[in-house]
């Protein structure tokens, strides 16, 4: 039978267990001490860092916020305003082109003072010898500048020279001959062409031309019906030059009071447009 220690036996520990258990409770209680300011320290040291990242980044984004470039800018369009369609022609030039005419009939727009349009038509009887057929037509396009699309008169210059082609290229015409007119705007063109219909064969003469930031595009023909001659399209083309000339000097001199003194566009919100926009091209 093996002999039981005094500690199996219940007996209380000596002096020398007791002096030994009390050295291992206070390294334990040493080294927890330890770590727990080793945490501290750590976490107070986390804290400093992430303030200095907040003052970093926020002294950062002052510095981006100042350094960072102007709104961009545009010279503004020099016209804020169109004349009325109807009256861009005076009573006089209706008279020699569409005789006895009745009122002009207004294009329908949403903003008159970014497009507008006005259209005459007349029918002479000349009896047995048939009828004298005369149509005349126009129309303006204002662009205002944007400072995402661009000046006015630039955008004005877009839209004049896709315009004169599509004249040029208008279907069912037949010799066509384009030339340019001055004296009228900034820059102009004259384009004729013939065009057969069942009635009779039509000569139509079209005049585009550009005024600073706004397009004028005058459209004239006319055709002998019912067995009489057709009309001279050098005749035609005359009178066509001569209206346009005279609806441009309208433009200028009617929208003095709104013509901009010239400087530059800041936002650049375009005029609304008859479908968008800045004014939509047709």
């Amino acid at each position: 039978m093996q002999r039981r220690t005094q500690r199996d036996m219940g007996a209380p520990p000596t002096p020398s267990r007791q002096r030994g258990r009390a050295k291992r409770r206070h390294r334990v209680l040493v080294g927890a001490a330890a770590v727990s300011a080793m945490l501290i320290v750590a976490g107070c040291s986390s804290d400093s860092g992430s303030d200095d990242g907040k003052d970093k980044a926020a002294d950062s984004s002052a510095t981006a916020s100042a350094s960072a470039s102007p709104s961009p800018t545009v010279r503004a369009a020099v016209y804020k305003d169109l004349p009325k369609a109807c009256d861009v022609l005076s009573k006089k030039t209706l008279d020699d082109l569409v005789p006895k005419a009745k009122p002009g009939k207004e294009s329908l727009s949403d903003d008159i003072s970014t497009r507008a349009g006005c259209s005459w038509d007349s029918l002479t009887n000349n009896g047995v010898d048939g009828s004298q057929f005369r149509w005349l037509s126009v129309s303006m396009l204002r662009f205002e500048s944007d400072t995402t699309r661009g000046a006015g008169d630039e955008l004005a210059k877009g839209y004049y020279d896709k315009q004169v082609k599509d004249v040029q290229a208008a279907e069912g015409a037949t010799g066509t001959k384009s030339e340019p007119v001055t004296g009228t705007g900034d820059e102009a063109t004259a384009v004729r062409y013939d065009l057969k219909k069942k009635e009779g064969t039509f000569k139509q003469q079209t005049v585009v031309a550009r005024v600073e930031n706004v397009v004028v595009t005058l459209d004239y023909n006319g055709a002998g019906l019912a067995g009489d001659k057709a009309p001279s399209a050098d005749d035609l083309m005359e009178d066509a030059q001569k209206a346009a000339k005279e609806a441009v000097k309208t433009v200028t001199d009617e929208s003095d009071g709104g013509k901009s003194s010239g400087g530059a566009a800041g936002s650049g919100s375009p005029s609304k447009p008859a479908s968008s926009s800045a004014p939509a091209e047709d």
